[in-house]
């Protein structure tokens, strides 16, 4: 069985709700960034090229491991 990496929001979803609405003030570019260019955007290019589990930046996202036969 091979593992994939699933885009989930942040579990703790006080967190979670606060940087939602921090990207929101900030015309939805990631509030964690000085300059706003579309790799800023969120969900930000560091993220979403990150190649492992974790958390992204502002922590807003997380990349978890899932079975393949799970992503349904």
């Amino acid at each position: 069985m091979t593992k994939r990496l699933k885009i989930i929001p942040n579990p703790d979803k006080a967190k979670y709700d606060e940087m939602t609405q921090a990207v929101k003030d900030n015309d939805n570019y990631c509030p964690c960034e000085l300059e706003k260019t579309p790799d800023t955007k969120c969900m930000c290019a560091a993220f979403r090229h990150m190649n492992c589990p974790g958390l992204c930046h502002c922590q807003r996202f997380e990349k978890i491991e899932v079975d393949d036969d799970l992503l349904d």
